[in-house]
């Protein structure tokens, strides 16, 4: 049961939270072993890599520094092995004894041998694709946990699934969701104690979010934690909730709220505390879910829970009132930092809003905000209120004027890392504009579960009819990302790589002066720590979008990523991504020193369009209808304006024989078995012509204007 004493309070300090148990807080925060940071020497001869973020706090640094500043140009590659599968990796791997742990797409487990690659056993939990449509941003996993012999994997289709780490077995599997919502897990389960906890997604299909604990040897549920309110007519689940629904109003509960826990999930033993990253509202649109505004807690929130008991402690609201997609998801970390000549215990996040947040973890207190990439939403966030102060038309969705950094973020899921020795945050972050736009169909303006549903219109997103190589050339101006070495303390940027494209993977900062750093554009490179200078790199011939791990045995470290291009990229995120024109080959890549390992040759990709596969039969109208039906239902998977990152089909280039079977395709689900569903539910036969007419007009005037060249 949740406590009865908590209330609303403002910090005399800074920040606004709502606590609870406060001298329970206090009690623990007398403990000065905080296990928090690196604990290995780096001085063993083997070092493991067991648990997501490395240690405790999720720094995702490592004590190994055999390979250093100096020795890093003789890297090379010394195995790898083959993921089959054509959808994003997005996988920290795991290295437990001598076997390496990584999970792929559609949530399946692969364990290898960690010195040689070879395959030790695979578990497939056997997902049905057709649950693809029920996902935000690909079958992706970004995966899996450790304890006591035992290997955690969060399924797609919304199971835990625990099994035997030596040969892969089934110990237990429960189904943590409800199969008929669409909710879908991508993140990796953490070890909380005696429990393993899950998160999920779905915010942009209309769920509510919650976190659930196990038992990490029977299964057993221990607890529940609700993100946002449900029904009042039902009853609120405890106290807090029923304090947070007044954050609310309008009927938010037909829409599902939102709120869900997809990634940020970080565990202090010393506090016993868990911190839990919450998402978007669902819909987006605040107008629609809670028309008279509002903070609607707890999305966008950091939020500290009891692990035992899943109790409420604190929160801290990064965006009140969301309606940008603006998680606060995104890595959460733990450190202990001296600020103004005191120890600190704190946790860092830099969320989708563009600030970067260090917060007091024992309070919730704010301590510091400050922009880490440009933004345009808001001016500042007040130390007073710790609120951030919003410039003017911040909600001014007209579709015409850009939000910075929009749902995209400053700084999205692939984890930062932090190296005590230089004191210094590495941030994959990015530039990303988005124009919203009030719904024009009452479609968007709706309640509904199944399909995706924003609450604006997506047509906005549809990029500008340019050639190719010219929009190519807008969108390289448009969107950009950085590899920034943050300063949490003095919240400065100290170096930053030059913007690129957005194409940061996860980080890794070891004690070798390094960074690693995988890139969408198909690199893996190490940079100087202190410097930002380029030391090494390697080709991975596909985009890399995960975070590197490092471990040792026998007294050789080595540096392994999981390769594979996709995610919201991938799909939606086409547009951006289009330019890259590099294959999807999903593998596990593990390199040391004086390896020589080649990779076979990568593919060549043709990007030309064929010729059309049939004539444009009608007219205008029905073919910018059939762009606005597309954007608000095919774009997601298909790419705005039909420009794929490469994971789904391009479907300008579909044949002649997919065209006579549209209908089947799109309304009757044929294809439902590699994940392409039916949506007669949704899309009459009427529309999916307009689609498919639409389709066609693009694939004419894109094969034209490249004739024309």
């Amino acid at each position: 049961m949740q406590s009865e004493n908590f209330i609303f309070i403002k910090h005399s300090v800074k920040g606004f939270v709502f606590l609870a148990s406060l001298l329970a807080i206090a009690a623990c925060g007398t403990d000065s072993n905080s296990n928090i940071g690196p604990n290995v020497s780096a001085k063993s001869t083997s070092v493991e890599w067991v648990r997501h973020g490395n240690d405790n706090g999720e720094q995702r640094f490592s004590t190994l520094d055999q390979i250093d500043k100096k020795s890093v140009k003789n890297l090379g590659l010394s195995w790898y092995f083959n993921i089959p599968t054509r959808r994003g990796i997005e996988a920290t791997p795991l290295m437990v004894g001598r076997t390496l742990y990584v999970s792929g797409s559609w949530s399946i487990v692969y364990a290898l041998d960690a010195v040689t690659g070879d395959k030790k056993w695979v578990y497939d939990p056997k997902v049905d694709r057709a649950f693809l449509a029920k996902g935000c941003c690909d079958a992706v996993n970004r995966g899996v946990a450790y304890s006591d012999g035992k290997i955690f994997v969060g399924a797609y289709d919304g199971r835990l699934i625990a099994l035997n780490a030596k040969d892969g077995s089934v110990l237990w599997d429960v189904q943590t969701t409800d199969r008929n919502e669409s909710y879908t897990i991508t993140g990796a389960p953490r070890i909380a104690g005696d429990n393993v906890v899950i998160g999920n997604g779905g915010a942009e299909l209309g769920v509510r979010g919650y976190v659930s604990a196990y038992n990490t040897n029977t299964g057993k549920m221990a607890w529940r934690f609700y993100t946002v309110p449900g029904d009042p007519a039902k009853g609120f689940e405890n106290e807090t909730l029923a304090a947070a629904a007044k954050t609310w109003n309008g009927e938010w509960w037909r829409w599902g709220g939102g709120g869900t826990v997809w990634d940020a999930i970080v565990y202090d033993p010393a506090l016993d505390l868990l911190y839990i990253g919450v998402g978007n509202g669902s819909p987006w649109n605040q107008s629609l879910r809670s028309p008279a505004g509002g903070d609607n807690l707890f999305l966008a929130s950091i939020v500290a829970l009891k692990s035992k008991t899943g109790e409420y402690v604190w929160h801290y609201q990064t965006t009140p009132g969301e309606t940008w997609d603006f998680t606060a998801t995104q890595h959460i970390m733990l450190a202990d930092l001296e600020i103004d000549g005191a120890m600190r215990k704190v946790l860092m996040q830099a969320p989708k809003n563009g600030f970067f947040y260090v917060l007091d973890r024992q309070t919730g207190e704010l301590i510091s905000a400050e922009p880490f990439t440009s933004l345009n939403w808001a001016t500042h966030v007040d130390p007073k209120t710790g609120r951030p102060v919003e410039t003017p038309d911040a909600r001014v969705f007209d579709g015409v004027k850009p939000v910075l950094p929009a749902m995209g973020g400053g700084h999205n899921w692939p984890p930062m890392s932090y190296n005590p020795n230089t004191g210094l945050v590495y941030i994959p972050t990015m530039q990303f504009p988005a124009t919203y736009k009030q719904p024009t169909a009452s479609v968007d303006s709706k309640p509904g579960s199944g399909y995706w549903n924003l609450g604006f219109d997506n047509s906005a997103a549809a990029p500008p009819k340019l050639p190719e190589r010219e929009l190519d050339a807008v969108l390289a101006q448009t969107y950009s990302g950085s590899l920034l070495a943050w300063d949490p303390i003095k919240q400065t940027v100290r170096w930053s790589t030059p913007p690129a494209r957005p194409s940061g993977g996860g980080t890794l900062s070891t004690a070798g002066g390094l960074v690693f750093q995988g890139a969408h554009n198909g690199h893996l490179t190490a940079y100087d720590a202190e410097t930002g200078d380029v030391l090494w790199s390697s080709d991975t011939q596909t985009g890399a979008m995960a975070a590197p791990i490092t471990y040792a045995i026998d007294g050789e470290q080595y540096v392994a990523i999981a390769v594979g291009f996709g995610g919201g990229f991938g799909a939606q995120g086409g547009v951006i991504a289009h330019g890259w024109k590099i294959p999807n080959i999903s593998r596990v890549l593990v390199y040391k020193l004086g390896a020589s390992e080649v990779l076979p040759a990568a593919p060549k990709i043709d990007s030309r369009m064929p010729a059309p596969a049939g004539p444009v039969t009608a007219d205008a109208a029905t073919i910018d209808r059939g762009q606005r039906i597309y954007q608000r239902h095919c774009a997601y998977c298909h790419g705005d304006g039909l420009r794929t990152g490469g994971l789904n089909p391009d479907l300008r280039r579909s044949t002649e024989g997919i065209h006579k079977i549209w209908q089947q395709i799109v309304r009757d689900g044929i294809f439902s078995s590699v994940g392409m569903v039916g949506f007669a539910d949704f899309i009459s036969g009427e529309e999916a012509e307009a689609i498919r007419q639409y389709v066609l007009s693009e694939s004419h005037r894109v094969y034209q204007q490249q004739e024309a060249q």
